[in-house]
């Protein structure tokens, strides 16, 4: 005869995995929990010609997005979205855009402008040295 609260806890085992499996985050391989590459510290991530002037770059394989506010100034940020995890996919009119829910947020400082994003990007750190943009 089997034990009830033995088959009981079997079955319950087995809905919270799958309760878990399901509340993953929105887009595939966006999530910032994956294990895509980060930049290192002192890795090149690109030359300052590469970023425009009040635009930026992305740098999807290292959940990066580098600005440029103003001529000279450079910013770094996650490019991870705080609304979901999503990786933002274009910097165009002085804001860094998220795909997924449109949040949008500053080139300047990373600060929310829109959409539901409920926290900044947070800033990462870089050096520029000469004509490159490292990882700080």
């Amino acid at each position: 005869m089997t034990d009830r609260s033995t088959r009981r806890t079997v079955i319950l085992a087995a809905g919270a995995s799958a309760l878990l499996a399901g509340c993953s985050s929105y887009g595939e391989g966006d999530s910032s929990s994956d294990s895509s590459p980060k930049a290192s510290s002192g890795e090149r991530l690109a030359a300052t010609s590469e970023i425009p002037v009040g635009g930026g770059k992305i740098f999807k394989d290292r959940k990066i997005v580098v600005t440029q506010p103003v001529k000279g100034d450079f910013k770094a940020f996650s490019a991870i979205c705080t609304h979901q995890g999503c990786t933002v996919d274009t910097v165009a009119d002085g804001t860094i855009d998220c795909p997924c829910h449109q949040s949008r947020f500053s080139v300047q400082d990373g600060a929310v402008k829109g959409g539901p994003a409920p926290r900044p990007l947070p800033a990462e750190k870089i050096t520029v040295e000469g004509d490159s943009i490292r990882l700080a």
